[in-house]
């Protein structure tokens, strides 16, 4: 497995080395879109006093290694006033040196001292001159570094998780993705607002901004590469588009859409939808097992909250469950799927159970068994 990945990491080390140095029109726009629509997981930087401090280091730095440089070849420079060089008119021709004014009153007269100037003091000048302009040099390297990070997730981004929609629904989503051991790395955030896609970056997520009722919007987030799509958006007639857009771009991924009405369901099932939640009818359901008995209620919300204490999910079958019957298992197995159907753990169906079958069990918390 790891010689099969080292061609494929060759490859896209290849490809980002390239379009440093080389880029079509075509993927100049792209890239150009891109690095508007798309925004990177946050990374930590030096707060700006900090940044200001070390660059007033650095520039200290050239000063001194100037000064030390004019100052051991002293005899190769004259001085108009006096004819000699000491520390002080060191310092003061680095200093002039440096900042490009050169009032001429100290020059290089030997041939070791101009030999210095050229090779050394002048690439000091130009450090010290890049130091000195660093912040629009600064804003240029952050624009190039953005461009090369979002070609890299691009290159590498496959069999992700799509969500759209960054409010309730979809952070609690993005919760539950995380705690069942789905990295930060394999999920992308869509949201219309920049405001949410910059929290998603500041919550290590990649993030696109745009209208996911469009496709080029789910294309910057690489849908038709994903393996899941979880549409939670604010209204049930924008999940419906997303819904269609969503398949018509990927027909093999799983979508899970969240809608407020139960009339909307059969729509989104013929849109494309594999699994339908109807928010407000599941929040009524549970409000009434609350009422009628609330340990049940609370059993409920542990079992939905994946490591309080309960688990439900699905996994494979283990070796040695293989020719059990589902209550003979370590796990509480309810329910068993088997050749894409969804089968009670009391059909007779069911009496055995087969390498082929995965199982919807309950246990106490822990990493499920992928």
């Amino acid at each position: 497995m790891k010689d099969e990945n080292q061609p494929a990491a060759r490859t896209n080390r290849f490809f980002i080395l390239r379009t440093l140095w080389h880029r079509s029109r075509a993927e100049a726009r792209d890239d150009s879109e891109a690095s508007r629509a798309i925004t990177m997981p946050t990374q930590g930087a030096l707060p700006p006093l900090q940044q200001v401090l070390r660059r007033l280091a650095m520039a200290l730095l050239v000063l001194a290694v100037t000064v030390l440089i004019v100052w051991a070849d002293r005899a190769g420079y004259n001085d108009t006033s006096d004819g000699s060089v000491d520390l002080l008119d060191a310092v003061y021709y680095a200093t002039v040196t440096l900042s490009t004014t050169g009032y001429g009153d100290i020059t290089p007269v030997s041939d070791g001292a101009r030999l210095t100037n050229v090779l050394v003091i002048t690439p000091l000048r130009v450090l010290f001159l890049i130091i000195l302009v660093g912040t629009t040099l600064e804003v240029l390297t952050e624009r190039t570094r953005q461009q090369v990070r979002i070609h890299r997730w691009r290159s590498r981004t496959r069999d992700h998780v799509v969500v759209v929609g960054y409010g309730t629904k979809g952070r609690h989503a993005i919760e539950s993705l995380l705690s069942t051991g789905i990295g930060k790395e394999k999920i992308v955030v869509v949201d219309p607002q920049q405001k949410a896609a910059h929290a998603a970056g500041d919550d290590g997520l990649v993030a696109v901004v745009g209208d996911a009722t469009r496709s080029e919007t789910l294309l910057k987030a690489e849908v038709q590469s994903a393996s899941r799509v979880i549409i939670a958006p604010q209204r049930d007639e924008t999940a419906t588009l997303i819904t269609l857009t969503a398949r018509q771009l990927n027909r093999h991924a799983t979508i899970v859409v969240a809608v407020r009405e139960d009339e909307n369901v059969p729509l989104l099932k013929q849109s494309g939808a594999d699994t339908v939640v109807t928010s407000s009818s599941s929040a009524g359901r549970l409000l009434g097992v609350s009422m009628a008995s609330p340990p049940v209620a609370r059993t409920l919300e542990d079992l939905m909250t994946h490591g309080s204490g309960l688990d439900l999910g699905e996994r494979a079958v283990t070796e040695e469950e293989i020719g059990r019957a589902p209550r003979e298992c370590a796990d509480l197995i309810v329910a068993v799927l088997r050749n894409r159907k969804l089968l009670d753990y009391t059909d007779p169906a069911v009496a055995v159970l087969q390498r082929a079958d995965r199982v919807i069990s309950i246990s106490r918390s822990g990493p499920a068994d992928r």
